[in-house]
């Protein structure tokens, strides 16, 4: 049995509507975009969906409470909660500067959390 997804496709503004049909074999067939970019967006939305996450992490001794950050790359979606939980759990001292990596590897996805933002 073969299943059928309908997804806007979000990697450029035209926001093609597409089709997916992923098959008993695993294979998908992507229908609705109008550039290659939207095929790879529909296959890897339904055969393994990742975000890139941000938020932010606290910051001791400084005026500003908190510093942005974000994973360094896209995640899977089903570590979202644990990245998140990590993220609670995180204190940076200062000064913290754009493109430091704040955790490394965060929730075994190997990918880094970073700074978003300097502060002195």
């Amino acid at each position: 049995m073969s299943t059928e997804v309908k997804l806007t496709c979000i990697t450029c503004p035209v926001g093609c509507a597409l089709t997916v049909r992923l098959d008993d074999a695993g294979e998908t067939t992507v229908t609705g975009n109008k550039c290659p970019r939207g095929a790879v967006y529909g296959t890897k939305e339904v055969t393994n969906p990742t975000r890139v996450v941000t938020s932010t992490v606290r910051v001791a001794g400084g005026t500003d409470q908190v510093v942005s950050v974000k994973t360094a790359t896209d995640i899977p979606k089903g570590k979202i909660t644990d990245c998140m939980r990590a993220l609670e759990q995180v204190e940076v001292q200062l000064p913290v500067h754009i493109g430091d990596i704040i955790v490394e590897n965060i929730a075994d996805t190997g990918v880094d959390i970073v700074a978003t933002r300097s502060l002195r």
